[in-house]
């Protein structure tokens, strides 16, 4: 994608340091500190579904969390608000050594958290001491397995934190050893996984009283409600003269019907697409867009029979892909793992059924129809299109195999838990990127990464990940399509779809909010627009700063 190299240590959209937040005093807290008296109060309301947030980002996975957290958490790089590029955060610069395995970061000495206490080097390196702790099980703590013992320390290779390469130089200067070169570091580190974690906060995370959460992003909680979180503007944020929003209000909505009618009232301004859209009144709301995302199904491997490629790969064969697949339920369907992205590769999965091939194969590796094979035990959330699939392929398995099939749904916001605590044999996901690149596909799918839901391990793949490490460009993509293909032909994971990005929001009256692939939108520079308003037409007082009214009479 266009925007600033990873690699520059001061790209050209660096915001300049304020002054302001240095002078401030440190006991003030955010809720008390003075409002800006020329400034209309706004506030913006981002409906979701339940269940709430979990505001740990060292133990989140998804993507709604991925969405709030950019309100309260800031690391040392965060997205470009368009192109998602690294942009300096609290960092305001960086150096990265020739060899480009050292990269020293300077930490703005006006960074601080919501309740005034500077950002340290130490925060940084304490919490990511902190997320690779194997005692942790961090969802991301593999994601930078490219520092120096991350992965060794992560893995209990090695248990002494002091041999990773992070390194608190003094109290602005952190600095990072790589094992290896890697191009992607800083897109990884806009992850709010990678943010800094007040130490208070590193010990316990106030769950039950989220108002008490010591945070470092634009906004800070300053009220918890039934069915809703309200963000206030922090005062005390480095670069609060870029923040346009006073308050930021998250509601938990469920029912399609209600979130319609609280948007159609402008009292909601956007929506992750759980709506009525025949009901939307204004239908140019609805922002469709390509998302950098796969959904999947996959089998968990582990020590069962289903860790035997070709069983997973005959199982695979047996299951009708056309009809899975088909356009009628479907809008992007694919047999590939990764979305289509730049020069990288086109990669072929399982395109379709073969059940001659399929009972070929077990005869072939011993177990001919299935016969000795356990019961398939197929795990999904509920909704009626996982049902659909899942009986497809309990229907597949059961005519032509001696084996049985069953299925379990779970309510989708226990699931991703469910996979992780109880047996199963096959699973499904959607996978948005966590940043720019097809890696984010693949590394997930190594012997020891800390998202690998399926305990999948092969040697053979993990080398050709390691090798692309080493490196660049066409070389590299070809290097990463060969361990998606090794993948696939394994059965390991089965792609179904590629899902585009679906939200309702007032582009008309919303500024700052940009389509983009990882459908990230950093609440830092969202903003009410102010249109030129016709004849006969006044805006409201309301709290929500972009409704509009006519005049009596008009």
């Amino acid at each position: 994608m266009p925007g600033p190299s990873p690699l520059e240590t001061e790209p050209e959209e660096q915001p300049e340091m304020q002054p302001e937040a240095e002078t401030q005093p440190e006991e003030v807290p955010p809720e008390e500190a003075p409002a800006d008296e020329e400034s209309e109060e706004n506030e913006f309301a981002y409906v979701i579904s339940p269940p709430e947030i979990t505001l740990d980002p060292i133990h989140t996975f998804t993507s709604t969390e991925a969405q709030v957290y950019t309100a309260l958490f800031e690391g040392l790089v965060t997205y470009h608000p368009f192109t998602l590029e690294p942009l300096p955060g609290v960092a305001e610069r960086w150096e990265i050594s020739g060899d480009k395995l050292t990269y020293t970061f300077h930490i703005r000495e006006n960074a601080v958290y919501s309740n005034g206490d500077p950002v340290l080097a130490e925060h940084f390196r304490d919490t990511w001491l902190t997320l690779i702790d194997p005692a942790q099980k961090a969802e991301y703590a593999s994601s930078i397995d490219m520092v120096k013992n991350a992965r060794e320390y992560r893995t209990g290779v090695i248990s002494d934190p002091e041999k990773v390469g992070i390194y608190a130089d003094d109290e602005k200067t952190l600095r990072v050893v790589l094992a290896h070169p890697a191009a992607h570091f800083l897109k990884v580190l806009c992850h709010h996984s990678f943010a800094p974690l007040h130490p208070d906060m590193l010990k316990k995370i106030p769950t039950d009283s989220p108002e008490k959460l010591i945070s470092n992003g634009p906004f800070f909680i300053a009220e918890r409600g039934s069915d809703y979180l309200l963000m206030k503007k922090n005062l005390l944020y480095w670069d609060k003269e870029r923040v346009n929003l006073d308050k930021l209000r998250l509601v938990y909505k469920e029912d399609p019907g209600e979130i319609t009618t609280l948007f159609n009232k402008g009292d909601a301004h956007w929506v992750d697409g759980n709506v009525n859209i025949d009901e939307l009144q204004n239908q140019s709301a609805v922002v469709v867009n390509p998302l950098f995302s796969t959904s999947y199904f996959f089998f968990s491997a582990g020590d069962t029979p289903f860790a035997d490629p070709g069983i997973r790969r005959a199982i695979a064969l047996l299951f009708p892909w056309d009809e899975i697949r088909s356009s009628e339920y479907m809008y992007l369907p694919t047999d590939s793992l990764v979305p289509s992205f730049g020069s990288y590769p086109e990669v072929d999965g399982i395109p379709s059924q073969d059940v001659e091939e399929a009972l070929r194969l077990l005869k072939e590796i011993g177990l001919p129809e299935g016969d000795g094979l356990p019961t398939v035990e197929i795990a999904l959330p509920e909704g009626e299109e996982s049902l659909r699939i899942g009986r497809l392929m309990k229907d597949a398995i059961e005519a032509e195999l001696k084996v049985e099939a069953e299925i379990s749904q779970y309510p989708f916001h226990t699931y991703y838990d469910i996979l992780k605590e109880k047996p199963f044999t096959i699973g499904t996901l959607t996978w948005i990127g966590d940043f720019a690149d097809p890696l984010t596909f693949l590394q997930m799918w190594t012997s020891d990464s800390s998202l690998n839901l399926s305990t999948y391990k092969d040697s053979a793949f993990d080398a050709l990940i390691m090798e692309s490490m080493e490196l660049k460009g066409s070389e590299r993509y070809e290097t990463l399509a060969r361990a998606e293909e090794h993948l696939l032909q394994g059965a390991i994971v089965m792609p179904i779809k590629n899902s585009p990005a679906f939200n309702i929001i007032d582009l008309q009256s919303i500024d700052g909010w940009f389509p983009n692939p990882l459908d990230i939108h950093p609440f830092k520079y969202l903003g009410f627009s102010k249109p030129t308003l016709p004849d006969g037409i006044v805006r409201s007082e309301g709290f929500r700063g972009n409704k509009v009214a006519q005049r009596s009479g008009s």
